[in-house]
């Protein structure tokens, strides 16, 4: 009996203490600097640096990480008629893949140009956009440079494909135009 009156006493002082304890106030913190960490803003002041602001330009000549390398033609018409007459695409014969260069072809380009390249595509269909040209049209002078820039700056109602496309795919999809251009042309 006495037993059982001590685990008793026990249980209600377990309980009692436990239902006392405020649960919507935090527990204590043993490193606050990790919970609570000091915000700096972008362009605030700053003695770390000599030009006094937080915010600093990167390294010159730095590339960001990733696919990314830098264009050097200009996004202008002397820009556009440079690539015309100038790029030539990286990729040799063997590294050309038309598995590759098609479907991208077909998801990006194909709605408006259609998926031969006779200006055929979908929207086109729907009177959606009007006036896409097909690649085998007499005038229509493209050249591995002149899509390359396309591509990259976009132009009049075509719009850029750079943030879709990193650089081989942009040049697996101009040499799938240029198969498509020679195909029409037979």
């Amino acid at each position: 009996m006495k037993t059982v009156a001590k685990f008793s006493a026990v249980i209600v002082v377990l309980v009692s203490l436990v239902s006392c304890q405020k649960t919507s106030s935090r527990n204590y913190q043993y490193m606050p600097n990790m919970y609570e960490s000091i915000g700096y803003e972008t362009y605030q002041e700053s003695d770390a640096f000599g030009n006094g602001v937080e915010a600093q330009l990167p390294a010159e000549g730095s590339i960001p990480r990733g696919d990314f390398m830098p264009f050097e033609i200009e996004n202008t018409n002397d820009g556009y008629a440079f690539a015309k007459a100038n790029l030539i695409s990286p990729l040799d014969s063997t590294q050309v893949d038309y598995e590759v260069g098609g479907p991208l072809y077909n998801i990006y380009c194909g709605i408006c140009h259609g998926n031969k390249g006779d200006g055929k595509g979908k929207l086109v269909q729907r009177e959606k956009i009007l006036g896409v040209p097909s690649y085998a049209d007499v005038g229509r002078a493209i050249t591995t440079g002149s899509i390359y820039h396309t591509l990259y700056y976009g132009k009049n109602t075509m719009g850029s494909y750079a943030n879709q496309l990193n650089e081989n795919e942009r040049w697996q999809v101009v040499a799938y135009v240029e198969k498509l251009k020679a195909d029409l042309e037979k």
